[in-house]
């Protein structure tokens, strides 16, 4: 089920790089390009440099283009959503949604390109809330997130994530709780280092 986009921003672009040097050169030349929303551009573990930007769909296609031009052979992974459903934009704000919940999906990725990628097409798909998104420095460049809903909707997106994921070859793990603890929801989604709260606002 579709939910339009954060603030009028449409679109998600990712571009993860084994260079730093590189990274910072293709985040001059790819805003420079377009008028797009510089989420997150920092260091990500083990070593490596991520650009997160947001923006309409045209802007965002056209300074993607750009930073991978730039960067070249030192691209390790990269992402674009045109329509990202809004979830993520919260997500990704640091917004945790925790409450009485019916069942509770957990999806693992072994790259936050694959783990955004996952997330939107789990919401798009699936009649399930997002409970939260984690991509932290202390994840050693995985990521995850968890959904909430009926367990078959859960199990879907779960699905959905998981494929997703395999696609890329960067699937971990996913696992499905029905009818959670109070005790288990207080320690989900503990805050983490990373979050691109400080751009797009949002809070525990």
């Amino acid at each position: 089920m579709t939910t339009p986009s954060h603030s009028g921003v449409d679109a998600l672009a990712l571009l993860e790089l084994g260079s730093i040097a590189r990274g910072y050169r293709a985040l001059d030349a790819l805003v420079k390009e377009a008028p797009v929303r510089v989420i997150e551009a920092n260091l990500i573990e083990p070593g490596r440099f991520l650009i997160l930007t947001g923006g309409g769909v045209a802007e965002i296609e056209a300074a993607h283009r750009v930073g991978l031009q730039i960067a070249g052979e030192d691209v390790l992974d990269q992402l674009v959503i045109p329509f990202v459903h809004a979830g993520v934009w919260q997500g990704l704000a640091g917004a945790v949604s925790l409450g009485d919940l019916d069942t509770v999906g957990i999806i693992e990725g072994a790259s936050i390109a694959g783990v955004l990628d996952a997330c939107d097409r789990a919401l798009k798909e699936a009649d399930v809330q997002l409970c939260g998104l984690r991509i932290a420095t202390a994840l050693g460049g995985k990521g995850f997130f968890v959904v909430h809903g009926s367990q078959d909707a859960v199990e879907a997106a779960v699905a959905t994530g998981a494929a997703v994921l395999t696609g890329r070859n960067r699937r971990v793990r996913e696992e499905v709780v029905p009818r959670p603890h109070a005790d288990f929801l207080t320690w989900l989604l503990r805050p983490a280092p990373f979050s691109a709260a400080g751009t797009l606002g949002g809070g525990r």
